[in-house]
């Protein structure tokens, strides 16, 4: 099992969904207002009077099977507007009962 960790630009929400969706996907926890600032190229996402736009982001655990489809989606959803930003980070996790 994998941990996807997806931050991105808010406005990419709809397609976002829609990737996981498409993937069947079906839980997540998501963020809607955080900070930040990409590593690359980009714009920053702060929230402020300079920089007034905000990310968002969400995780979600999936079988490894899925992770490249989802992926591809998700770089789609990138390339559509690349300054704006959407970064995915895959995670080990082993689910456990509590």
């Amino acid at each position: 099992m994998k941990a996807l960790f997806i931050s991105f630009y808010q406005a990419f929400y709809d397609e976002v969904i829609e990737a996981l969706e498409k993937n069947h996907v079906k839980g997540f926890t998501f963020w809607k207002e955080v900070h930040g600032r990409g590593s690359r190229d980009g714009e920053p996402h702060l929230g402020s009077h300079t920089w007034p736009t905000l990310n968002s982001a969400l995780i979600t655990f999936v079988p490894d099977q899925m992770v490249d489809t989802l992926l591809q989606d998700l770089k789609k959803v990138d390339e559509s507007a690349p300054k704006q930003g959407l970064r995915a980070f895959v995670l080990e996790a082993e689910e456990r009962s509590v």
